[in-house]
């Protein structure tokens, strides 16, 4: 078996990625969100906020028989890598998922960290798997799917106006694309806010973000083709940005949406503003963007709070995960 290094600019070894994955998927789980060529390899290009994974892909006699991702954290948590495999269906059972893991060891072990954290579908197989090679579990995570074909928008309308009303010291302000510069500096303590969220047992420092950070982010978004859309709530009375949500729309699958984030600045919680700023971009969202009919989002399931709101507004549960991690 031949382990090799993916570029970006292969075109057809993103490709070969992608089959292996999605067939792995289609046989565990075909509700999850898959790549296409194009996703893959602009996240390969640009990750999230330009700080790309990097990604092996294994040949047996040249053909694709698995995958290994490595996420390498430069912002925060850099002594620790994510590494993913997926194994193909029809050469599961014969060692490839073990030798992409080791590989997964060796090359956090080169890039001089200690901690390795791994996730995977909440199945006896794929756990027994994980406990083999060493890792404990640390946190479950749900993927939720909202299916606005079957949204209740009076439900949706009557919720914003709620909102509103529990929420009259605030305004909204609705972007797409870029944070205009006077609003960068209030927004890096509004999206640190994140860090309140539940990390249940994992090893995890908490995120940091910079005005240098947050640009990196759109940049990312908009040279992988997808349009961002925020909401943001402001206090009227001081000025001070005090909670957001965002949501990507691909181009590519204009139906497709993932939410990127909600988070509401701790001082300014009680005032229903997570409902607010939801149901608000669920309203700028059906005339913006007629197409999308499906949004996708990850919670802790611990967090029961966001998963209240959510399940009020149709996110149905499409997978659970399993997060784990090692010391290596």
């Amino acid at each position: 078996m031949e382990i090799t290094k993916l570029s970006p600019d292969d075109e057809v070894g993103c490709a070969d990625a992608v089959a292996v994955d999605s067939a792995g998927w289609k046989l565990d789980c075909p509700e999850v969100l898959q790549h296409t060529p194009r996703s893959f390899a602009n996240m390969l290009r640009y990750g999230w906020d330009l700080e790309p994974p990097r990604a092996y892909l294994a040949r047996e006699d040249g053909t694709p028989v698995g995958l290994l991702t490595v996420d390498v954290p430069t912002y925060d948590n850099t002594n620790q890598t994510w590494i993913d495999v997926k194994v193909h269906p029809d050469h599961r059972g014969r060692g490839i998922g073990s030798a992409l893991i080791e590989y997964g060891e060796k090359v956090t072990g080169e890039l001089g960290r200690d901690t390795i954290g791994f996730g995977g579908l909440d199945l006896p197989k794929a756990e027994a798997f994980a406990r083999r090679h060493g890792f404990e579990q640390k946190a479950v995570e749900v993927n939720r799917r909202q299916d606005l074909a079957g949204l209740d928008w009076g439900l949706v309308q009557r919720i914003y106006d709620e909102s509103v009303a529990a929420a009259s010291a605030y305004e909204l302000i609705t972007l797409t694309g870029s944070l205009p510069e006077d609003m960068l500096d209030g927004m890096i303590a509004v999206t640190e806010s994140i860090n309140d969220a539940p990390k249940d047992d994992l090893d995890m420092e908490d995120d940091v973000y910079s005005r240098e950070r947050l640009r990196a982010y759109e940049e990312a978004q908009a040279k992988s083709d997808r349009t961002v859309y925020r909401v943001v709530a402001r206090e009227k009375a001081t000025g001070a940005l005090a909670g957001h949500t965002v949501i990507a729309v691909e181009r590519e699958r204009p139906h497709i949406g993932e939410q990127h984030d909600t988070a509401v600045a701790r001082e300014h919680r009680g005032h229903r503003l997570g409902a607010l700023l939801k149901s608000a971009m669920l309203l700028e969202l059906r005339d913006a963007e007629p197409a999308l009919t499906q949004v996708d989002t990850w919670n802790a399931e611990s967090n029961g709070h966001m998963i209240g709101i959510n399940e009020q507004l149709n996110y149905k549960i499409v997978a659970r995960f399993l997060a784990y991690q090692k010391t290596v």
